[in-house]
């Protein structure tokens, strides 16, 4: 039987890096027999490594017939290292190169959002060089109290934070802009916090949502932060203490999302579902994390698909071109 070559990328110079590893590591130990894995490290320069030897990634395409995208963040999910598959024809899972970089800038995505009436919170965008201080005391008087501040192309909740008051506003907003030229202020809805994965061509469906996870933060985390997401500290409860209408909406803005977005394959959505106002999407991940403390395979084992068949259902889908 003929084994297909794949090459894993992960890590990238992104915030995402440690992230990206796990991720990586994962899909190299759930492949399936019939896959040949090169584990393809990309290093924080943008070095492209097999078995720690300095490689080009002409190579790496010449040697594989598909790439497995295991990148977060810069570089990997917003649309850069797609226009490098476009431009050697190489087939790679997750997104291409627009709707990545669309997915990846928050401020886009929310645009799109707002055009499509997929309700999303108010938001206001804060662009690096301003005058903190002053559109601090600015948005202070005029803008929903508490809100959450976040750079406009960052995942994994880096860079993100709560603001009460103008110096917070102004220290967040200031952190926020390290890690990007525009920060988004959003007003913060307080509520369950609720996640939806979308597998396209899945379970006899064009575009199949998955049960969403419910994400009960620590105690000590105001939000879904980079420390709750990763220290294994947050419970995931999956299917979700949810309605069956607050089920219904998220599983049905998420598979919205994924197409008014132009996503391909897979993606996972993030929702804020509040007792009284509802539902809201706060944004999309196009290249959701598989780590053994991600959201999306825990969706998938909920359904009864275990990661090995997962991945090996979204290599068959690059393969096939779609």
């Amino acid at each position: 039987m003929h084994r297909i070559k794949v090459a894993v990328l992960r890590g990238g110079p992104s915030n995402e890096y440690e992230v990206s590893l796990k991720t990586g590591k994962s899909v190299l130990e759930n492949l399936l027999d019939k896959y040949i894995p090169t584990d393809v490290l990309i290093d924080k320069k943008g070095v492209w490594h097999i078995d720690g030897v300095p490689t080009t990634p002409a190579k790496v395409f010449q040697q594989n017939e598909v790439i497995f995208n295991a990148m977060h963040g810069e570089y990997g999910e917003d649309g850069k290292v797609q226009q490098l598959f476009d431009k050697f024809g190489v087939k790679y899972t997750g997104s291409k190169a627009l709707a990545s970089a669309i997915g990846m800038n928050k401020i886009l995505a929310k645009e799109i959002f707002v055009k499509n009436k997929i309700k999303t919170p108010v938001y206001k965008v804060v662009k690096k060089g301003v005058d903190l201080s002053e559109i601090s005391k600015k948005l202070f008087k005029s803008f929903p109290m508490p809100c959450i501040i976040k750079p406009h192309g960052s995942g994994s909740s880096v860079g993100v934070a709560i603001a009460k008051s103008i110096s917070e506003l102004e220290l967040a907003l200031e952190n926020a802009l390290k890690f990007s030229d525009n920060a988004i202020v959003e007003e913060f809805i307080s509520g369950k916090e609720g996640t939806c994965g979308v597998v396209e061509d899945f379970r006899g469906m064009k575009l199949s949502p998955l049960p969403p996870v419910e994400i009960v933060k620590p105690v000590t985390s105001g939000f879904f932060d980079y420390s709750a997401k990763y220290s294994g500290q947050s419970k995931e409860i999956c299917p979700g203490n949810f309605s069956e209408k607050e089920k219904k909406q998220m599983q049905d803005m998420a598979v919205k999302a994924h197409v008014v977005l132009g996503l391909r394959h897979y993606s996972r959505s993030d929702f804020i579902v509040n007792p009284k106002r509802g539902v809201y999407i706060l944004e999309v991940n196009t290249l959701p994390g598989l780590t053994k403390e991600s959201l999306l395979p825990k969706s998938l084992k909920a359904v009864g698909c275990t990661l090995s068949q997962f991945l090996d259902h979204i290599i068959i889908l690059a393969l096939s071109g779609k």
